[in-house]
């Protein structure tokens, strides 16, 4: 069993390094588009899923990662991020003006603040390396999202990846069997539900 975990390790390692390529490849123009089209599809997404009141799941942008923290300003949405930690997973926090810290993973995150119960979530958007056609995300490797979206509440939350048309894969990217797959994607061409 082991041998095939580091077989599927060692898979996603090398998609990762060639994505990450593509991905930092990316111009401004299409991060651009990325984030009209996240405004877009925010439209249709609330309408469909969100309950007055509810929180939207966000993150904070790396590098080549598209900035969608204006959703913080848009009509009073509630927003959260989530904060690592290498022990306890991630969590999500409400973020309004509040000082952020730096998490586990040196990401900023509002650490002080009391943990969002997955019932108060009604739709979170996740960065990502890549997707396949099925939604399965490839990520940075600390299994993170999908950890908490094995959760039975979290599966339940429709969740969105914030991606580039080039990083969507066409083949099925390499999974292990803890692998969650997302509901679909944004990216310069638009919102994919799956």
């Amino acid at each position: 069993m082991k041998n095939i975990h580091d077989g599927i390790k060692s898979k996603k390692e090398i998609k990762r390094k060639e994505y990450n390529l593509i991905r930092n490849s990316n111009s401004y123009l299409i991060h651009e588009k990325i984030k009209l089209n996240v405004k877009s599809a925010l439209n249709i997404l609330l309408d469909k899923y969100h309950v007055k009141g509810k929180t939207i799941g966000i993150y904070w942008p790396l590098k080549g990662e598209v900035d969608i923290r204006f959703i913080k300003d848009i009509d009073n949405l509630k927003v959260a991020l989530p904060s690592s930690s290498k022990t306890k997973g991630l969590s999500y926090h409400n973020w309004s003006n509040n000082q952020l810290e730096i998490d586990s993973n040196h990401i900023p995150a509002p650490i002080g603040k009391n943990v969002i119960n997955p019932k108060n979530i009604s739709i979170l958007f996740v960065p990502a390396i890549a997707i396949d056609q099925e939604g399965y995300r490839l990520g940075y490797g600390g299994g993170y999202f999908d950890r908490l979206r094995q959760r039975d509440l979290w599966f339940s939350i429709p969740s969105f990846v914030v991606i580039s048309n080039n990083c969507i894969s066409e083949k099925p990217l390499p999974r292990d069997k803890w692998d969650v797959p997302f509901n679909g994607w944004i990216s310069e061409k638009g919102l994919h539900q799956i």
